[in-house]
């Protein structure tokens, strides 16, 4: 006997059926999560200091750029600082914040499908088990004093596999629920040292060295015409000077 043999799944019984079209659909499910994560695991500290290099040279959209070109929820959450790089450390922190809270219901997308085939399939391989007894009782029952054990035969070969399906289906769906939500949980945690550490700079560097540069331009006064640059008192006296007359010699007599 082989547990490949397609004629197996007809002396399971319909519960069979069901349970295959089940593994299909987890099959499916996990290659697409497990596609998807893969994708948008980078490389988070090389990415992050390439962006501060970036905008070191104070180049932000080409920072916002390699952000829109990088996959993975750790760049969308370093778009959104860079997009309010502007605004002070709460308004930045709810931004990245909202950023956050849009990817991760995308993180998590068919992840309850995984979740939900692999504590149904147990219960489908239990419903097939009760069915098969069911069949074989009925067996028995028709056969009256000369019921033999191959009529019980059929029954209890469709309730064992109904069972061993059920569980071949379960474990491995578990399995990999569990794979898929390390993975997430990975992912959140680059989110958020990422927005950590882009907060940290946008409001150290960025922010500091505007602040820095406005500071200098306004300590330093701007005189427009040379009268400003005159000292008040100065100009009193000049005008007091001015206005009083230069004593005269007077010639001695001869």
């Amino acid at each position: 006997m082989s547990f490949l043999d397609l004629s197996l799944l007809g002396q399971g019984g319909p519960v069979m059926w069901v349970l295959l079209g089940l593994s299909v659909v987890a099959l499916v499910v996990f290659a697409e999560r497990a596609l998807y994560l893969h994708r948008g695991q980078i490389r988070s500290t090389a990415f992050l200091t390439g962006i501060k290099n970036i905008l070191v040279k104070r180049r932000l959209m080409e920072a916002i750029t390699v952000c829109e070109e990088t996959p993975g929820p750790v760049a969308v959450v370093v778009k959104a600082a860079l997009l309010h790089h502007e605004a002070d450390e709460s308004k930045l922190r709810l931004a990245i914040q909202e950023a956050a809270l849009i990817e991760l219901p995308i993180l998590e997308r068919r992840m309850g499908a995984l979740a939900a085939i692999a504590q149904v399939a147990p219960l489908l391989g239990l419903l097939g088990t009760v069915l098969g007894m069911l069949r074989a009782f009925h067996a028995f029952t028709l056969g009256g004093n000369y019921a033999t054990p191959a009529s019980l035969a059929g029954g209890m070969w469709e309730a064992l596999l109904a069972t061993a399906f059920g569980l071949a289906v379960a474990v491995p769906t578990h399995l990999a629920h569990h794979f898929l939500r390390g993975r997430v949980r990975v992912l959140v945690h680059d989110m958020e040292w990422a927005a950590n550490e882009i907060i940290r700079f946008v409001i150290q560097e960025l922010q500091g060295q505007g602040t820095a540069q406005s500071g200098a331009n306004g300590g330093t006064p701007v005189t427009t015409t040379a009268k400003a640059a005159v000292p008040a008192g100065a100009g009193a006296a000049g005008s007091a000077s001015a206005a009083t007359p230069a004593p005269t010699k007077e010639k001695a007599p001869a």
